[in-house]
């Protein structure tokens, strides 16, 4: 059973930082791949940022040069470093996996497996 807990959301002022940790486990984490996916209220999901099995990352162009995406597989943890922060960040952020390969889709990339999610608040 493949289950994903995110932890590291909360509330920082806009031009601040956060960090976000997922720990996954029910899968080879080594092998697949993770990303970030946020939704806020009354917008369309967008995909964050993406690292495959071999460490390469990709970003929307709207986190680019701000956010961050790592992992560590020792410990089957996932991260987003998210700095200079804007108020359009706030959202629901969600720690996302594909066993194997993710495709890129409308939005972003194709994800089979998501968290619980944890909330990013970001004020003016």
């Amino acid at each position: 059973q493949v289950q994903l807990v995110e932890s590291g959301g909360g509330s920082v002022q806009s031009g601040g930082s956060l960090r976000l940790s997922c720990v996954g486990s029910g899968y080879t984490y080594s092998s697949a791949c993770m990303g970030w996916i946020r939704q806020a209220p009354g917008k369309e999901r967008e995909g964050v940022a993406v690292i495959k099995s071999d460490g390469s990352t990709d970003y929307a162009d709207s986190v680019k040069g701000r956010f961050t995406v790592s992992r560590d597989n020792a410990n089957n943890t996932l991260y987003l470093e998210m700095n200079s922060l804007k108020p359009e960040d706030t959202a629901m952020y969600y720690c996302a996996a594909e066993p194997d390969s993710c495709d890129e889709i409308k939005g972003g990339w194709y994800f089979g497996y998501w968290g619980q999610g944890t909330q990013v608040i970001v004020s003016s």
